[in-house]
Formats: structure tokens, C-alpha cells, sequence
């Protein structure tokens, strides 16, 4: 083996990193390109994929008690915490051939390029596909990471999935212990490097390779429902209506304006997705809506003093049209995730070691890490994708983009290793 101040490593095989990336897109539903949601057939057909190339490359491969598959290339010293590195392989509907897939397949790479290098590392290093990242058929998001640091239990277990098959009997049909789950199963992580597509246009934009995440932000959802008085659409004058479909549109309005007056604070997004109305004739006017917020903050203070607005500005959409706030319900709450300075320190340096422009930006997506960092400093690379698309058809990523990180990946992990 080569001694870590003399390694140098070889170029990247992206041919190969290529070969792996079709042949996962290859295992897809033939109407719904590119999906492999998690718990199906075609997502342990998926797994199936991966663990071959993780033996290939000489891993010791096993599926830990909540589902994730990891691959452990064992260090010289067994009593070193581990470093590691990954992602997630299950999809959304139609929209996952690069998807936690890119982070999945540079960890791969990396080490497929340090064993070619003939490094033998101290810590041992390990690739880790999570179990279920996106949101599940049982309502949940990230469960593999969750069930790693001990964050699943009864509330979620009790959950029903498709035929309502229950996620901690899903999660053992698929080759789990939901038995020995509750508490971390892991304190021997030194540190865990994700990359990801930013699922944004700022790199590509920039022409940017490399993000370094800063945080990955909290996110609330937010349901707001507005009363008035349903009437005849053409008989009751305008001056003299209680829309709440009007006070309903002026909230939305409001909030929109508002999270785009955040301008010092960080990262901070706000989304009405969700828009209903009732009695919902053409000849109508509402008597009632209701609408959903996902509001997304990468500093905290900046989510109170929001969501305190908000309750402000419903009010004041609500009088404007002659209705009543009847329901202001905070439905979920999660907090921003600070990325480890020092990890990030660390990636800055490899970077710039390698000739890669950089820049700090925060994911205003989750992610594994996110979970991850309970038990372990994290750390997360973005890299471009095509228009920012992601979570569709038309989401991509050029494999060089995929071999850039993977690279980094490689040098970073030998910085933590003590190699460089």
C-alpha cells in the first residue's frame, strides 16, 4: 500500500461512474421515468445494483437495522471513528436519476479512485445508501437517517403505508430491525460528507462547480383558514361581500412580500402550495378558504419572527375583506442544521487545492444529513443541475459534474484521514 504523503491519485473513471449511473436509471417504472420509490420491487432491484458494485470494489457490505445499506472498506486502526459518505437511491415520482444517485455514486467513486491510488486508510471509511430520503408512501421523509440516530418510534412505526401495512413491518420486510431501532445506533462517526445536486440555478447560473452548504434550513408548514359568508356571485354587491377568497389571495400576497423583505437573515423561501375554497362554485362567492404555507428559514430567529407576522398579516387580509382567521395551526416545525465549520473548512481547502471555484450557500431542501448531524459532524457538496430542475423528468446533471465532487470527495476524505 501506498504511504499517504506520496499517494497521488489517478484520474477519475467516468466511463465507469457513467456505466452506474445508466444502470440505475435503467431499473425504473416504464411509465414514470425515473422512479424507484423506496420499499417497492424496483428500489431493492436498485439495491440489489449497488451492493454488487460496492463487493466489486472490495466493501463489506451489510444492511444496518434501519434499512440502510453500507459498505465498510475497514481501516488499519479498527479503534479509529469512521468517516463516511453518501447518500440516498429511492426517487420521487418521475423525478430521481440524479437525486441522492449522484451523492450515492461519488462516495462510490471516491473510494473506487483512492483503492486504485493503493491508499490503505487509518479510519475506515464507509458509503452508505439511506433508507426511504424522500417522502414515503407512510407520510415520512429521511427514515433510514432517522432510525440510524435514533429518531423513530412508536408514532412513527404506527404509520400505514399501500394495503396499510405498517412502517416498522415495512421496514423489516425489506430487511431491517425495527425491533432494535429507538435509540442511535451509531456514536463511532467522525464525520459524514453528502453530495447532492443543488435542486437550484445558482451554481449553473454562476458557472460554479462546487457549493459548500452552510446549513440546511428549517422548515415549517402553515395552515391558515379565512370564514365569510358564501353568496350569490351576481346579486350581492362588491362593497357589501365577505370573500374569503379575497382575504385568502391578499394573505398570500402578503406573505409573498414579506419573506421577500428577509433579505439579511440567511436563506429564507415562503410557498403557498395548497389553495382551497368552499362551497367552490363559478356562481359562488367563498364563504371559506384554506391554504398551506411551506415557509423554509436558514436561521431560526428568522422563522419565530415569521411565523409571528404571519398571524399579523392573516389578521389584518382577514378585516380588509369583512372575515375571520377561524384557523392558524402550525401543522410541522423542524429546525435549521448548521454544516460543521470545520468539516466545511476543510472542503474549502481541498478545493482550492484542486483549482475549484467556490461559493457558501445554504440548502433550503433536507436532507440525511440533516438527521445525520445528531450523532456526527456533517458536511454537504452541491454541485450544478441543469436549470435547477430536480424532482422531474427533465432533472440533470453532467456525469463530469458527478466526477468533480466524487474527486473532492476522495481528497477530503484523506485530509480527515490524516493523508494529506
Amino acid at each position: 500500500m501506498a504511504e499517504a504523503a506520496t499517494v497521488q491519485l489517478p484520474a477519475m473513471d467516468e466511463a465507469l461512474l457513467q456505466s452506474d449511473l445508466d444502470a440505475l436509471a435503467a431499473l425504473t417504472e416504464r411509465d414514470r421515468p425515473w422512479t424507484r420509490r423506496s420499499f417497492t420491487s424496483m428500489f431493492l432491484k436498485g439495491r440489489d445494483y449497488l451492493r454488487s458494485a460496492y463487493e466489486k470494489e472490495g466493501l463489506e457490505v451489510r444492511l444496518d437495522e434501519a434499512g440502510n445499506v453500507v459498505g465498510r472498506w475497514q481501516g488499519s486502526d479498527k479503534s479509529a471513528p469512521v468517516l463516511m459518505t453518501g447518500s440516498h437511491s429511492d426517487t420521487v415520482p418521475s423525478g430521481g436519476r440524479f437525486d441522492g444517485i449522484a451523492g450515492v455514486l461519488s462516495a462510490l467513486a471516491a473510494v473506487r479512485t483512492l483503492k486504485a491510488a493503493g491508499y490503505q486508510p487509518r479510519h475506515s471509511i464507509e458509503v452508505v445508501d439511506f433508507l426511504a430520503e424522500e417522502p414515503s408512501e407512510w407520510g415520512l421523509s429521511c427514515v433510514g437517517s432517522r432510525g440510524m440516530v435514533g429518531a423513530l418510534g412508536p408514532k412513527e412505526f404506527s404509520l400505514l403505508g399501500p394495503d396499510g401495512e405498517r412502517l416498522n413491518d415495512a421496514i423489516d420486510r425489506i430487511g431491517g430491525n425495527s425491533g432494535k431501532l429507538g435509540k442511535p445506533l451509531r456514536d463511532d462517526i467522525a464525520s459524514f460528507l453528502e453530495v447532492h445536486i443543488e435542486q437550484g440555478p445558482v451554481l449553473e447560473a454562476r458557472s460554479i462547480p462546487i457549493g459548500i452548504v452552510s446549513s440546511i434550513a428549517g422548515i415549517s408548514r402553515l395552515k391558515v383558514s379565512f370564514e365569510g359568508t358564501a353568496a350569490h356571485a351576481g346579486t350581492v354587491p362588491m362593497t357589501m361581500r365577505q370573500d374569503a377568497g379575497l382575504a385568502m389571495a391578499r394573505f398570500i400576497l402578503s406573505v409573498s412580500q414579506a419573506a421577500k423583505n428577509v433579505t439579511d437573515r440567511g436563506h429564507f423561501t415562503a410557498t403557498t402550495g395548497v389553495i382551497r375554497v368552499w362551497p367552490g362554485g363559478a356562481n359562488v362567492v367563498p364563504g371559506a378558504s384554506e391554504i398551506i404555507v411551506d415557509i423554509r428559514a436558514e436561521q431560526d430567529g428568522a422563522m419565530d419572527d415569521f411565523l409571528s407576522l404571519a398571524l399579523k398579516l392573516a389578521n389584518e387580509a382577514a378585516q380588509q375583506e369583512g372575515c375571520l382567521v377561524t384557523d392558524f395551526d402550525i401543522l410541522s416545525r423542524t429546525f435549521a442544521v448548521p454544516c460543521d465549520e470545520k468539516l466545511r473548512k476543510e472542503i474549502a481547502l481541498v478545493s482550492e487545492e484542486l483549482g475549484l471555484e467556490h461559493i457558501t450557500l445554504a440548502s433550503g431542501a433536507g436532507h440525511d444529513a440533516a438527521f445525520v448531524a445528531r450523532v456526527a459532524p456533517v458536511a454537504m457538496i452541491f454541485i450544478p443541475c441543469h436549470e435547477g430542475k430536480s424532482h422531474c423528468p427533465e432533472e440533470w446533471t453532467e456525469t463530469s459534474a458527478i466526477a468533480t465532487a466524487a474527486g473532492l470527495v476522495a481528497r477530503t476524505l484523506m485530509r480527515l484521514d490524516g493523508g494529506q
